[in-house]
């Protein structure tokens, strides 16, 4: 377990990943190689319905600073410079998209073993200002995420979570969209050995008095074979298994049955990651 609490992005972020993780319903190609310099280039494609997204991109490191640049489809240029540990516990993150010029964006993020921070401010004229913190242990955990938008003056976005980790679980509870949702999650590990796992998400809609629920589940077939499974309170089934056929290399298959409408075709989604 890491020492720390983390940061507030982690608060639930277990339960999330093995409830919705790698599932998809589309088809994606994504390729990654690395040149004898150190860089790394990447690319991906995906077919939604009738429409295929694409994206070729570059990552170059050098001592503790790391630049990313992405182009797309759609004629963008993402791009993020990060330089890591530029002081103790504390990494600083750069980013802008073009020709959005009001996307630049500069982030900072801090790691204690008793607080987590993260800051970041929009560079433009009227930015919004983001701040989040997390006080506790690795153990137990309080935070608040906080957005304010200076050119009109509100509060975009607060919310506050609490999370409570031991060995083999982990439960947390958080309100957000500004306390019109309350969300609990639980994760429990049952056997390290196969990775087997079950997670819960319970979502109270306050506004519309909806409630949503979900559960999953893990397993390992073997160490290189992956299956899982989710529903929920709708009637709607997920499930997928994920090989590792070579080191880092993935080949996933998903599929999702809609069990109130089984006249429905099902949606299938298939993944296949290359790394060499």
């Amino acid at each position: 377990m890491a020492k720390g609490p983390g940061l507030y992005s982690d608060i639930g972020k277990k339960a999330r990943d093995l409830l919705y993780r790698d599932y998809q319903s589309d088809q994606k190609l994504s390729i990654t190689t690395y040149s004898t310099n150190g860089a790394v280039i990447s690319s991906s494609a995906t077919k939604k319905g009738e429409l295929l997204l694409a994206d070729v991109g570059t990552q170059l490191k050098h001592g503790k600073a790391t630049v990313d640049f992405k182009v797309d489809t759609a004629s963008n240029l993402l791009g993020t410079i990060t330089v890591d540990e530029a002081a103790p516990g504390l990494k600083s993150i750069l980013s802008f998209k073009v020709p959005d010029q009001k996307s630049a964006k500069l982030e900072l993020q801090y790691l204690h073993d008793y607080a987590g921070i993260s800051s970041s401010v929009g560079l433009t004229a009227n930015p919004t200002i983001n701040f989040s913190g997390v006080i506790g242990t690795s153990l137990a955990a309080l935070g608040t995420d906080v957005s304010f938008d200076t050119q009109t003056g509100d509060f975009t976005k607060y919310n506050a979570g609490f999370s409570f980790c031991n060995a083999d679980l982990i439960a947390s509870l958080a309100v957000n969209e500004k306390g019109n949702l309350l969300s609990g999650s639980y994760y429990h590990l049952l056997s390290p050995l196969t990775n087997t796992a079950v997670g819960t998400e319970v979502t109270h809609n306050f506004s519309t008095n909806e409630n949503t629920i979900n559960v999953g589940t893990q397993h390992e077939l073997d160490p290189l074979t992956t299956v899982k499974a989710r529903v929920n309170n709708s009637g709607k089934v997920h499930a997928l298994i994920q090989h590792e056929w070579r080191p880092k290399s993935l080949f996933t298959i998903s599929g999702e049955v809609d069990t109130k409408a089984v006249d429905k075709t099902a949606k299938v989604g298939l993944a296949l990651s290359l790394k060499p």
